[in-house]
């Protein structure tokens, strides 16, 4: 899959970089996780527990948790965790 940003669309916050499953990947102050994840062209984000389905961001807004990946240890909704520079991103068996 390749990146999903749109260039030059409209003004972006400042670049940041995550770490992500131990890979560095660009993303924009004013974006959450979630939307960087998948402008990144991550869009599996974890697996069902019941069945190892994968999983990725489905509403975008905290109702659905989809979207969970472990932010710097902690299991967080990607939707509603704003990028910061420095992120560290856990995938793999996030449950």
């Amino acid at each position: 899959m390749t990146a999903l940003r749109m260039k030059d669309a409209f003004r972006r916050g400042d670049a940041v970089t995550l770490t992500v499953e131990g890979r560095s990947v660009m993303a924009h102050r004013g974006e959450t996780l979630a939307a960087a994840l998948l402008a990144a062209g991550m869009a599996r984000l974890r697996h069902s527990p019941r069945d190892f389905s994968p999983r990725g961001a489905y509403c975008f807004m905290g109702v659905c948790q989809e979207c969970v990946v472990r932010v710097d240890g902690v299991l967080r909704q990607s939707c509603q965790v704003p990028v910061e520079d420095g992120l560290v991103v856990e995938l793999k068996g996030s449950l």
